[in-house]
């Protein structure tokens, strides 16, 4: 199967991990049947997401090219066959590890799902985490790709018990108890409290000398205790927090333009520029995935088999940069003719998981899918 773009300069989406000829293509989405999880999958070559965080865990499985993430730790690179994974609430940023940018597959699980499933299949107790923003796992990356293609063709019942068999797997190799910080020396109390003041006041935010001043603090030594609590400095947590405001307000209907204005951006495309670079789609896209109801959602009908390829819009992030209309863009899937080797069912799949040793081995070839997007979900 391949990706046939229409009214991009792009060439077909190749199966064996080359990323030559191809443009920047994005799509971030929710799948009504899989509550709490938002899903995204991209291609970027010169796209860079800024310094941010968010509010429940990112599961990002690399399938060509190299991405370079920003920790805490310092940057690390992530090629085809690793999983990103990053905590609630830790900055980082992400940009092409080289002249071939990255593709991936990403998924968005809120707190509570993880913690439910650490609480159904692990001993972890308290609160969950990832204790390694990066591991080379090619079986659990093919899982996280099955997940995508499950719900892209509406399988709950493949996408859903995939991904609870991901994270159950993830949390069983890689999951601890987040160690949180303490929050009793004046600097932190001092970030806390500016974090609070920023929050109630988005949309007119006062300057740093007046925040610093109200929290009878100095500007140097307020921007320290924050970036040291929350990973960045005032400005680009507001700048976060803005967009994140920005995305439930879009997820209830608000215009673009009306969003901007209730929440400080100077006009939409401050908005647009913002939102784009932290999300990775801009926000018409990301409102109109949202906004959309799908035959299998409506019922549950639509097409007879889930096999049956269902056409989703792209989003070129060319069009992005440039803060101007163009008309839409939409991509579907087609047959290529070319042989492919068969499928296991996910529950034979997921057997075989079960019995896959932990991350740190090599699986076989036959334990790692296709990176092509469009593979069909078992």
């Amino acid at each position: 199967m391949t990706w046939a773009i229409v009214d991009l300069t792009v060439s077909d989406v190749p199966q064996n991990g080359s990323m030559a000829g191809q443009g920047e293509w994005a799509r971030h989405w929710q799948y009504e049947r899989l509550p709490g999880l938002d899903l995204l999958r991209a291609r970027y070559l010169r796209h860079t997401f800024p310094r941010h965080s968010h509010e429940g865990f990112v599961i990002g499985a690399v399938t060509a090219g190299v991405e370079a993430v920003g920790t805490p730790a310092g940057t690390l690179h992530a090629g085809p066959g690793s999983i990103v994974m990053i905590n609630p609430e830790v900055a980082h940023s992400a940009r092409a590890g080289g002249p071939d940018g990255w593709a991936y597959a990403t998924l968005y699980p809120s707190a509570e799902l993880v913690a439910e499933v650490a609480a159904e299949t692990s001993t972890i107790r308290g609160t969950v985490a990832f204790a390694e923003p990066i591991v080379t796992d090619p079986y659990t990356s093919g899982l996280v790709q099955k997940v995508h293609r499950a719900a892209e063709q509406g399988n709950a019942l493949a996408a859903d018990s995939l991904l609870r068999f991901a994270l159950a797997r993830m949390l069983r190799d890689h999951g601890t108890v987040r160690a949180d910080r303490p929050r009793s020396t004046a600097g932190a109390l001092a970030a806390a409290r500016a974090r609070d003041l920023l929050e109630e006041r988005m949309a007119d935010p006062p300057s740093l000398d007046a925040l610093a001043a109200e929290l009878g603090t100095s500007p140097f030594a307020l921007l320290r205790s924050f970036r040291s609590a929350y990973g960045m400095p005032p400005h680009s947590w507001l700048t976060d927090a803005r967009v994140r405001a920005a995305r439930r307000l879009l997820e209830e209907g608000s215009p673009p333009a009306v969003v901007a204005a209730t929440l400080g951006f100077t006009d939409q495309p401050h908005l647009n520029r913002h939102f784009t670079r932290i999300v990775g789609v801009p926000p018409g896209a990301y409102q109109k995935e949202r906004g959309e109801r799908r035959p299998e959602d409506a019922g549950h009908q639509g097409r007879k088999n889930v096999q049956d390829p269902a056409p989703h819009p792209l989003v070129p992030s060319t069009t992005w940069q440039q803060n101007r209309q163009h008309r839409q863009t939409y991509a579907r899937e087609e047959a290529t003719g070319s042989r492919q080797s068969p499928r296991p069912d996910p529950e034979q799949s997921m057997e075989r998981a079960s019995r896959t040793p932990p991350s740190s081995g090599t699986p076989s070839a036959s334990a790692s899918p296709s990176d092509s997007p469009a593979s069909p979900s078992e």
